[in-house]
């Protein structure tokens, strides 16, 4: 009789290793999503629906052609994420100011829609992921809470600056402690290692609002700079940190007969 072998196989990701590098450029890209959406909204002057036509769109066409692909392309990924956020911020800002949702409102909804789509990804799929995405209904999940996440980031951003009246600076002080909380339960491995990749994905969009407030809107202390010009700064920060901090897929094993 034969003897089967049991061999681990290395699985190579779609999205990058949730490295120090990836939580760097995660930052620049809500940043410049925040800044982004407004440039299309405010400056384009296409208001916030027609804003988010636009921009959900072409998330949508980047998305498919990420899922689409064979193997993890870091320049892809990261528009796609960048296509995201920028979508993310006008359909907030619409959902909370033209609509009427408010900030307390808008972000309530959306953080129930990130919960929502977490659930049901482990309904579906028996496990939720944070790096380890390797087939194509995993990777649809994954940007489906992606969508949720970056759009509730705008609304809770400006809830902790203007209904929580933190402005920009106190907002990016206390979304950064409540992302050490974070990475000190991943270090005490207390948590699910998975459940904190994705409360800290969230907390970092927050973060890249205010953030992105902060550089673009003379409120709250802001500096009112020109939005083309941060877009273009940010940028070519994502570049550059890219090639230094190159971002790789994640290897995961696993166990084959």
């Amino acid at each position: 009789m034969e003897q089967q072998k049991t061999t681990a196989e290395e699985i190579l990701s779609k999205v990058p290793a949730a490295t120090a590098g990836f939580w760097i450029v995660k930052i620049l890209a809500t940043t410049l999503g925040e800044v982004g959406g407004n440039l299309f909204s405010m400056n384009m002057g296409l208001g916030y629906l027609a804003a988010t036509a636009i921009l959900a769109t072409l998330f949508v066409s980047l998305a498919l052609i990420q899922i689409l692909a064979r193997r993890f392309h870091a320049s892809l990924y990261w528009l796609t994420i960048v296509a995201s956020t920028t979508a993310g911020t006008t359909l907030a800002d619409y959902s909370t100011r033209s609509i009427g949702l408010g900030y307390t409102g808008g972000s309530i909804l959306l953080l129930s829609l990130v919960i929502a789509s977490l659930i049901a990804w482990r309904f579906a799929l028996g496990r939720v992921s944070a790096d380890q995405i390797a087939d194509r209904k995993t990777e649809l999940f994954y940007w489906i809470t992606i969508t949720f996440s970056q759009t509730l980031g705008t609304a809770l951003g400006d809830w902790f600056a203007d209904t929580a009246g933190l402005g920009y600076w106190g907002s990016a002080l206390v979304i950064s402690a409540m992302l050490l909380v974070v990475l000190g339960l991943q270090m005490k491995r207390t948590i699910n290692g998975v459940w904190l990749f994705w409360a800290a994905f969230v907390l970092t969009r927050p973060l890249g609002a205010v953030l992105g407030n902060f550089l673009d809107k003379p409120d709250h202390g802001g500096l009112a700079l020109d939005r083309p010009l941060i877009v273009g700064t940010l940028s070519l920060m994502m570049v550059v940190a890219m090639i230094v901090m190159p971002q790789r897929a994640g290897h995961h094993k696993t166990v084959t007969a």
